[in-house]
């Protein structure tokens, strides 16, 4: 996804070249802030060298990825669509345009919903099309058709269709769609089996292991994310998702609490915001339930008050601060 060099006309446009860093070299330091997590840095390397570069599909498709992650949807899909229609061939660009609609339908009304749903499934299937082995693409299309209406274009009999062709590409990405699948419709016994089975097939995308931790995780299973944990270090040893799970795992079996909450610190400190990464209100919420195990009321409160404070709608921290404020 780099830029190409086009050192000359950053210069004839922005007048820049005589001071701070290479204007060359922007869209170099925006992806390093988006590997941080400092959107609004990112942001503003990447709208100064769209201007600067507007043909440049690869610096509109990061400026769409790093708006996604800032939850700006209308401006990641304004990014997003620049990207497509300048590589209209691009398996990558069109995914993510469908991820963004997805996230502003999601946020939309019924009527306007409707109609970017139907858009998002279009991206994902325009996105298959251009590459069946787009193993995300195809995970985002199988988990719409799986649990959209008819009406948005969705359908269980789609989804048995593709979750086949998948499942011959790779057994371990067509175990986990099935799974996933079981998991929208609530299945919750169907679906342990079939993410165990998918984890035994040692699937390569440390997204799909760690989602499974997130379904372990709410589930309460201790055991499920040992093995989340040993394949997403297999797979991503740097991925600090995996220590958060180790974190998890650890507290729920009421082993190690202060290893666990290093860990837990750890992740806080290092780990940037993204859609598909715990949050750190989770990590409040963790924590929180360490202090439970160690019968530190008063800490565990705290806790549960700070993830309150940064992700209101977290339910689990909610809960769980309610719990203590009445006994």
């Amino acid at each position: 996804m780099a830029a190409k060099p086009v050192l000359s006309l950053y210069c004839a446009l922005l007048l820049a070249c005589a001071s701070g860093p290479a204007l060359a070299d922007a869209p170099e330091e925006a992806k390093a802030s988006f590997a941080l997590g400092d959107y609004p840095k990112a942001i503003a390397i990447l709208n100064r060298a769209a201007a600067a570069s507007p043909n440049d599909a690869a610096i509109q498709h990061l400026l769409a990825r790093t708006y996604f992650e800032s939850e700006q949807f209308d401006h990641a899909i304004s990014a997003a669509e620049r990207a497509v229609s300048l590589e209209p061939k691009n398996s990558i660009y069109h995914e993510l345009l469908g991820h963004s609609y997805g996230e502003k339908a999601s946020r939309s009304g019924w009527f306007g919903g409707l109609s970017l749903a139907k858009k998002a499934r279009k991206e994902f299937l325009t996105a298959v099309e251009l590459d069946e082995r787009n193993f995300s693409a195809m995970q985002a299309l199988i988990e719409f058709d799986c649990s959209a209406p008819s009406i948005a274009g969705g359908g269980e009999d789609k989804a048995r269709a593709e979750i086949a062709k998948l499942d011959g590409l790779d057994a371990a990405e067509g175990l986990y769609a099935a799974a996933n699948c079981k998991r929208q419709k609530k299945e919750f016994e169907t679906a342990d089996v079939g993410f165990r089975r998918s984890l035994e097939q040692h699937p390569r995308s440390a997204n799909l292991i760690y989602d499974i931790g997130d379904y372990y995780m709410k589930r309460g299973q201790a055991d499920g994310l040992g093995l989340v944990v040993a394949e997403g270090e297999r797979a991503a040893p740097e991925d600090p998702r995996g220590p958060f799970y180790r974190a998890v795992a650890y507290t729920l079996g009421k082993q190690k609490p202060a290893e666990a909450a290093t860990l837990l610190r750890d992740y806080m400190a290092h780990a940037p915001k993204r859609d598909n990464y715990p949050s750190p209100a989770m990590a409040h919420y963790w924590l929180g339930r360490i202090q439970e195990n160690l019968n530190d009321t008063a800490a565990a409160q705290r806790e549960y008050r700070e993830a309150v404070d940064l992700e209101p709608k977290n339910r689990l921290a909610s809960e769980a601060l309610k719990r203590l404020q009445r006994d």
